[in-house]
This record gives C-alpha cells, sequence and structure tokens, in this order.
C-alpha cells in the first residue's frame, strides 16, 4: 500500500509539473505532439488537433512533448521558432505550478490542523534561555536576521547556525523583548540548544490566516531545500545523505506507519494518514520546483541559462550544440540517480 501511494503521489507531483509545460504551451501556440499521464507503454490515447493525449501503464509522472524543443524546425508552432520569452514562459511554468500544488496542499493541511506556532511552552533550567529570561508564553519572533513565522523557521536557523550566539526577539503580551543567549552544546558537542520547549499541537487559525500561513510554509519549504544546497556544497551533506524515488517509497511507508494507530477507528487513521502524506508531498512538490529551476544541463534551469544567454546576445546559441549539452546533462543525472538509488536500497537492507 505504502508503494501504491508513494508511487501516486510522486506521480501526481511531476504530472502536475508537466501540465504547466503544456498549459502554457497552448497558451503561446506552441504545437505539443504529445501529452501524457505516466510512463512507458501507451493504455489509452486520442488525438485532438495537433496533440495526442494519453495515459500509459506506469504512474510515474508525465511528459509533454512540443514540436522543435531540442532541434531545429521549419514549423512556426515549433518550440525553439517562438519569442524568447515565451519559450521562458512556458520552461518556467513547471516549477511554478510545482510551487503553486504545494501551496494549495498547505492550505488543506493548516486549513484542517493549523499550523506550528513558534511558542515557547516551557524553559530549561541551566540553560541560556533561562539565563535570558524568556518565559512560558513567548512567541518567538526574529533570530538574528531572520524572521519567525513558523517553528520549523526556529528548527532550520539553528540546524544551519549551530553553536552561533543568537538575538532572538519574542513577543510578550504584546510588547517586544530582545536578548543575545550563546545556545549550549551536549555532551559529546552534536548539538546545540536554546532550551526552551514547544508545543506539539497546531494552532488553528482563520481563513485569511491560512492562506498567509500557507505561503510561509512554501517559503519554508523552499528555503530548506536551498540551505540543502548549501550544505552539499559546503561538503557537509554527500550523495549517501540524499534519497531518489526508493527512500521516497520508504519515507512515505513510515509516514503511513507513524499516521495509523490500534487506538483509534479506520476513519480517523484513514484521515490522519491522507493528511501527513499530503504534507509529505508538500515537501517534495517543493523540492521538484527548486530542483528543477538548478542550472544543470537536461533541466528546466539548464534551459532557462540558454534562453537567457540567447535574451542577452539576441541570438540563439546552435541548437545541435545545446542539444548535446542537455544530453549530456541528462546521462550524467541518470547516473547519479542511479548512485542515489543504490544509495537508499544500502540503507533500507
Amino acid at each position: 500500500m505504502s508503494i501504491i501511494v508513494a508511487l501516486l503521489m510522486f506521480g501526481f507531483l511531476v504530472f502536475f509539473h508537466e501540465l504547466g509545460h503544456f498549459l502554457l504551451a497552448k497558451k503561446n501556440g506552441i504545437r505539443v505532439n504529445e501529452f501524457a499521464i505516466g510512463m512507458g507503454p501507451k493504455l489509452a490515447s486520442f488525438k485532438r488537433g495537433d496533440t495526442v493525449y494519453c495515459i500509459k501503464i506506469l504512474p510515474l509522472g508525465g511528459s509533454c512533448m512540443m514540436a522543435g524543443e531540442d532541434e531545429a524546425s521549419d514549423d512556426i508552432n515549433a518550440f525553439n521558432n517562438k519569442s524568447v520569452w515565451a519559450r521562458m514562459s512556458v520552461v518556467l511554468a513547471g516549477p511554478i505550478f510545482n510551487f503553486i500544488l504545494a501551496f494549495f496542499m498547505a492550505v488543506v493541511v493548516i486549513g484542517i490542523v493549523g499550523f506550528d506556532k513558534p511558542l515557547i511552552v516551557g524553559v530549561m533550567e541551566g540553560y541560556p534561555a533561562q539565563e535570558a529570561g524568556f518565559q512560558e508564553g513567548d512567541i518567538i519572533r526574529q533570530i538574528n536576521e531572520k524572521k519567525i513565522t513558523i517553528y520549523r523557521d526556529v528548527t532550520l536557523y539553528l540546524a544551519i547556525h549551530s553553536g552561533e550566539p543568537l538575538t532572538v526577539t519574542v513577543d510578550r503580551n504584546g510588547k517586544q523583548f530582545t536578548s543575545t543567549i550563546v545556545p549550549k552544546p551536549n555532551e559529546d558537542g552534536s548539538a546545540y540548544y536554546m532550551g526552551i520547549y514547544v508545543s506539539s499541537l497546531r494552532t488553528k487559525t482563520s481563513p485569511l490566516e491560512t492562506l498567509k500561513y500557507s505561503l510561509y510554509e512554501v517559503k519554508y519549504q523552499i528555503s530548506m531545500v536551498i540551505e540543502s544546497l548549501k550544505l552539499i556544497f559546503k561538503g557537509k551533506v554527500t550523495v549517501n545523505d540524499l534519497s531518489g524515488p526508493v527512500g521516497i517509497v520508504n519515507m512515505v511507508n513510515e509516514v503511513v506507519e507513524e499516521s495509523t494507530s490500534e487506538e483509534v477507528d479506520f476513519k480517523t487513521n484513514l484521515i490522519s494518514v491522507l493528511l501527513n502524506v499530503i504534507n509529505f508531498a508538500i515537501m517534495i512538490s517543493a523540492n521538484l520546483g527548486v530542483m528543477n529551476l538548478l542550472p544543470i544541463p537536461g533541466l528546466d534551469g539548464g534551459r532557462m541559462v540558454f534562453l537567457i544567454l540567447e535574451a542577452i546576445r539576441g541570438k540563439a546559441i546552435d541548437r545541435e550544440k545545446e542539444g548535446m549539452v542537455h544530453l549530456v546533462g541528462l546521462v550524467l543525472l541518470m547516473a547519479l540517480m542511479a548512485v542515489v538509488m543504490f544509495n537508499d536500497f544500502r540503507k533500507i537492507f
């Protein structure tokens, strides 16, 4: 069941990404040869206009195949014969649709269970937070230059700036209180703590606030991906720490198992599973959006690099050379995926 849930979730996220490319291609008059749901052999298909719409056997996303996407074409409706700005909009539409989908899924989750308020519910004795005068009921508003909107902003900032001095601003009964503290290391020095307890309960809010905190949720997920990429470049995260489709299936399985309980009825378990899977899908959708914007050949970000160069130069890069660069990029990405999948299996077994 977890495998099915993971495949459907990942497939839907990739499909929505391709839907963004498809809709903007159609809007800009670009001929789409095929728009598919799934991958592999066709199960069913029909043709409307110039486009073949089909459902394929493997529920692993989808594809939007446009005329003249990787080669020169005499067709005036081919991708490469449209203006550079039209092509940019088509390329950017996929990642942007991932962010839009993440937002709407966040609206569902936050609308039902609320957001994680950065509320201090207790202070540990002998830790910097107590010495700084923080109290139960304080709401964390800012750490150094970082504005805090949800509690996970705090945990992410502390993870990235481990052990650094912190100027923390809290809201106490409508008044601002600021103090500088230095987090205290644990016995082996592997982690640093301010010494606060926060509530694990989420705070429900109004419909308007739900929309606002849904935007904050997407912002947080994007920030988490970007900060993780920085750690990779700094050498603090290796390829062994990355996860691919197999790792995602395993994580979905853990989410499903943690969301079920023998003490509650089937309906309650089902709602819990759905909410946690949607919450997980928000993270994956934001990941897909950010990763596809990276300036790597074969990805949307790689195509954007060539389009930006074309806009600056006033003429396109040789199509064959660009196609070869993207092909090499795809081969390298597939090789990386193979390594990541191997690590996924190694971690599981």
